[in-house]
């Protein structure tokens, strides 16, 4: 008898039990099982995970977890309806059909609760199973939506700041509705957002998104108040870039594995996943803000260095060119500044070298995910694969 079919007649033993207190032991022991309880109940020999994860079949990432997207971005249009009709228009600009983006990461988080899930074997106490699966399975649903609305408003707040007029390939809603309506929409999505978290009622996962919101402030605050050593340091560059973007998506993907019940090494390992596609993310977000049109991207090309914000890119293209140095301590309110660091950047590898990095960063990640526990699920190994090809999306990606 193998130790996930030991548990599952313990899981359905225990939620048989008189009265809620056996389901309740049903439910931790479920949750708790995916560390400990595979070493006390023995281990089957497996493949190296890596292997197994890289045989699966490609499938795609958006498509295997379309239904649950689906439901995600139901709920997230009730979750932000409010009294105010005003405020209701102005908290759901984004989450309306068409304008929702490519739910990017609600379907990373969706594909992590997958790939940590522990499987449930068909048997005859199924119907019990289910539905502790079912329990165990909506607070992934919450961290999702918790996630996005987090995200959505940051992206608010962000428009207000840095005065934009498009976002995701449509008119800014501080254009549309003023920068007052658009911050106040942000407050109100993050003021859903901690309620939605508070219900779930785990103080560490608690801990984990707000210290992803501080991380937001905090990104966008050492964006707009650069010394001139901080605007020509990659140290300083790559710490803004984890607060403003990765922080979110590493602290939900931990978050996930708390959820789930998982040991600290299998959480840190969701951090990692989370933490490395969040950098290369950005940083393909940075070579495509030069090499991208204004089309493709859904905002205005070369809108990082004419709003003063130096990337990657330009980085690398400073230490090869150090007299490019005094044209980025000069700013580039002067448009011929911008065509001067153009040609220096393209004379340099400073492009190359940050897909390199964004490479580095994406090849960590899917080293995350190969390190997960072994499992013999199918559906598990599907995920973790969809999770390494949704890695490689990112920095093939050209919009």
């Amino acid at each position: 008898m193998s130790w996930r079919w030991a548990l599952a007649r313990r899981v359905a033993a225990l939620a048989a039990g008189t009265g809620g207190g056996g389901a309740a032991q049903a439910q931790r022991l479920l949750t708790t099982s995916s560390g400990a309880g595979a070493a006390l109940l023995g281990r089957q020999q497996h493949l190296p995970l890596a292997s197994q994860i890289r045989s699966k079949e490609h499938r795609d990432p958006f498509e295997l977890v379309a239904d649950d997207l689906s439901l995600v971005a139901d709920r997230l249009r009730s979750m932000v309806a409010a009294e105010v009709p005003k405020l209701a228009s102005a908290a759901e600009y984004f989450f309306k059909v068409g304008a929702e983006g490519k739910k990017f990461r609600p379907t990373v988080l969706l594909l992590m609760a997958s790939a940590l899930r522990f499987p449930l074997p068909e048997s005859a106490e199924g119907g019990v199973l289910s539905m502790l699966a079912d329990k165990l399975r909506t607070p992934h649903l919450n961290i999702a939506e918790i996630t996005e609305m987090i995200h959505v408003a940051s992206l608010l707040h962000d428009d207000v700041l840095d005065d934009a007029d498009t976002r995701r390939g449509v008119s800014s809603l501080n254009l549309v509705m003023g920068n007052k309506l658009s911050v106040l929409a942000g407050d109100f999505l993050l003021s859903r957002a901690c309620v939605a978290l508070a219900a779930l009622g785990n103080t560490e996962v608690v801990s984990l998104m707000a210290t992803a919101v501080e991380h937001l402030v905090t990104g966008e605050t050492m964006q707009i108040s650069t010394s001139r050593e901080q605007r020509r340091s990659m140290e300083y560059y790559l710490q803004k870039t984890y607060y403003k973007t990765a922080s979110l998506i590493s602290n939900s993907c931990k978050a996930v594995a708390v959820l789930a019940g998982h040991t600290a090494d299998v959480s840190m390992l969701a951090y990692e996943y989370g933490r490395n596609l969040g950098l290369a993310f950005q940083l393909i977000d940075d070579v495509l803000d030069f090499t991208g049109t204004s089309a493709s991207l859904g905002k205005g090309s070369l809108s990082d260095i004419r709003h003063g914000i130096i990337t990657a890119p330009i980085l690398y293209a400073m230490e090869e060119f150090p007299q490019l140095h005094e044209v980025v301590d000069s700013g580039f309110d002067d448009p011929a500044n911008v065509e001067i660091a153009l040609d220096y950047l393209q004379k340099s590898r400073g492009i190359e070298r940050t897909k390199e990095l964004a490479r580095e960063h994406a090849n960590r990640a899917i080293k995350a995910i190969e390190a997960l526990p072994d499992s013999d699920d199918e559906d598990v190994l599907t995920s973790r694969r969809a999770l390494i090809d949704i890695t490689e999306r990112v920095i093939t990606r050209t919009k």
